[in-house]
């Protein structure tokens, strides 16, 4: 009982808050809502602040505080974990302020919005594409700052995410084998686009495996004229496999694969 007074007390403080939060809404004291939408930024309440920041946009535009506005709402809707509307305040702050003093910092977070975006490999990859050109951008137009370091972190992680879903991809393809027709070649061409694509990646190993694999596969199942000419591309392949692993983790399935092929080449 001795507790419902608080309970009460908070009650009245939040409908009060409320209040004048509206008539805040309503006035036309544009410095009024800027000053409260900084203070709302500063305790964290990115929806408010946003909101605030919007209705004062007009009015301050083409004033020196304009850009500040801009870059308010960017992080406001950071903030919110709106990333799509994050990059689009970014976008048009470079675009309106391409020498502004946010510029460096706006170009950065176009690419870091795409990146927090980035789903799960599996997912359709648009947004992490996005964030490569992005932040591809912006190290070649500001190559001494001192975000450098971070965006060629962020574009490892990127280009890594592309590779595996690429390995994924091919990995499929071998799955389905010679189901409605040659997937294990398609799965050649996948894994070595891959490995062209993203050649730093850090599945190299399992996706030149996988080429190994399928190639050995396609000699298995091929037709008695093609076997041994197929026999012969897995071997190369085996050479090109050891060549670039030589104690690499799937050297001993590699090494089962060549000892097969070599049996039946020369038998």
């Amino acid at each position: 009982m001795k507790r419902f007074p608080f309970f009460l007390l908070a009650v009245v403080l939040l409908l009060s808050s409320c209040g004048n939060y509206q008539k805040l809404l309503k006035s036309d004291d544009a410095e009024l809502k800027y000053t409260k939408a900084v203070e709302y930024f500063e305790k964290g309440d990115f929806m408010r602040a946003s909101t605030l920041f919007d209705a004062v946009a007009s009015y301050f535009k083409g004033t020196e505080r304009s850009e500040t506005v801009l870059n308010y709402m960017a992080k406001s809707y950071m903030g919110q974990k709106d990333y799509a509307s994050a990059s689009e305040y970014y976008k048009t702050y470079v675009k309106t302020y391409p020498k502004g003093k946010y510029i460096i910092e706006s170009k950065y977070m176009i690419g870091y919005c795409y990146y927090l975006d980035s789903p799960d490999a599996r997912l359709d990859q648009s947004a992490t594409k996005s964030a490569i050109v992005a932040f591809q951008e912006f190290l070649e137009i500001f190559p001494e700052s001192e975000r450098v370091p971070e965006a060629n972190k962020l574009l490892d992680e990127l280009n890594n995410k592309l590779a595996y879903k690429a390995f994924l991809n091919a990995k499929l393809y071998f799955n389905l084998g010679n189901y409605l027709g040659n997937n294990y070649q398609s799965c050649v061409i996948t894994a070595q686009n891959a490995l062209k694509d993203y050649p730093s990646n850090s599945y190299r190993e399992e996706l030149s495996m996988l080429i190994l694999n399928a190639k050995y596969e396609q000699a298995v199942q091929s037709v008695v004229d093609k076997r041994i000419e197929r026999y012969r591309n897995t071997i190369d392949e085996y050479y090109n496999f050891i060549n670039e692993f030589p104690t690499g983790k799937l050297r001993k399935p590699a090494d089962k694969i060549f000892n097969e092929s070599k049996k039946i080449v020369k038998d």
